[in-house]
């Protein structure tokens, strides 16, 4: 166990570790990248592994990043990695419009927590956005990072939602999440720009994520709410490497996809490992139900291959964070919601 815990720089340089796949995808690719949204909880992962991956495969293109950076501090991170920080309102048609050109979009803008309290706020992150930047971008190959939320709850018997598997609304985020992909497509469709819907489940890391939450309530003896039954998950690392070797597989109409971990995972396991490892029996409520959100990632793995880490890893490093008061982002992932609202 760790006398003391990562700071924000060694977990980002954790995070950002290209792997062979993201080194071999910049390699293949032509031209600039941009990381639009940047200043959320993965973006900047993200475009310092575009960066780390570009130097290893000896190219020099140039790493982007846009947002609104409301912390000055993490534009000059940013700048000390390598990567080009550009202050922008991506809500502002005018603003938009005078970004650079570049041959590789990874779109992580969006709004998900405080849908509840201001919708119309969410409808315009998710949806007027991405009408502004699928214009700009038109001749760009483009990485939509979406989420599992679009789909509807699937019997925890089976492997979960497929590419497959019909769009549903449960509330406002999943709502907004569907419109993002259905505006991507639209201008897909009237430009043939080449895309990918990037269907993401619970990305993790020390500071943020299902384990986090999952592992703070075991720690501090809370109750742990098993209702949702099942979850998938994967690093963080994992999908920010698979993102990038995504920009490899964008298509017109755009190609739908699925990434998350080959686990159906349960709630009542990962809280009784945390338990273990914490010398403490977790505090469970509720029962779990037969249908949650999860999905079946099958065709990424097969694209990508097996994630770096396991789940047994992935408990332990956030446990030992944990257990040695590591910094976290203080943003619950809310996975017991059942009911759509943020």
């Amino acid at each position: 166990m760790p006398t003391t815990p990562l700071n924000d720089h060694d977990i980002e340089q954790l995070l950002s570790t290209p792997t062979p796949g993201a080194v071999a995808a910049v390699k293949a690719l032509d031209g600039d990248f941009m990381v639009l949204g940047v200043g959320g909880k993965m973006g900047t992962s993200t475009a310092v592994m575009l960066r780390r991956a570009l130097e290893a495969a000896g190219k020099s293109a140039k790493v982007y990043g846009v947002s609104r950076f409301s912390r000055p501090e993490a534009k000059r991170e940013l700048e000390q990695c390598g990567v080009t920080a550009l202050s922008c309102d991506l809500a502002d048609a005018a603003q938009v419009a005078k970004l650079p050109e570049v041959a590789n979009v990874e779109y992580l803008a969006g709004q998900k927590f405080g849908t509840d309290s201001a919708p119309d706020e969410t409808w315009i992150q998710n949806t007027y956005v991405p009408a502004l930047v699928a214009q700009k971008f038109r001749a760009s190959r483009i990485v939509v990072f979406s989420t599992g939320c679009v789909y509807p709850f699937t019997p925890v018997a089976g492997r979960g939602a497929t590419e497959a598997t019909p769009l549903a609304f449960l509330g406002e985020y999943a709502s907004t999440c569907v419109g993002r992909e259905r505006v991507f497509t639209h201008y897909a469709r009237k430009f043939g720009t080449k895309q990918l819907m990037f269907r993401l489940n619970y990305s993790v890391e020390l500071r943020y994520g299902v384990l986090v939450d999952i592992g703070q309530r075991v720690l501090a003896g809370q109750p742990v709410d098993i209702t949702m039954g099942v979850f998938n998950l994967i690093w963080q690392g994992d999908a920010c490497a698979r993102a990038i070797q995504c920009l490899q597989h964008v298509a017109n109409p755009p190609k739908l996809l699925n990434v998350t971990g080959a686990e159906q995972i349960t709630l009542r396991d990962t809280a009784e490992r945390f338990g273990k490892l914490f010398g403490r029996a977790p505090v469970l409520t509720g029962t779990p139900a037969e249908a949650a959100w999860h999905s079946d990632a099958s065709e990424s793995i097969r694209l990508f291959g097996p994630t770096t880490k396991s789940l047994d890893e992935m408990i332990a490093m956030v446990a030992d964070h944990l257990r040695a008061g590591g910094k976290l982002l203080g943003k619950p992932t809310h996975f017991e919601t059942r009911d759509g609202k943020f």
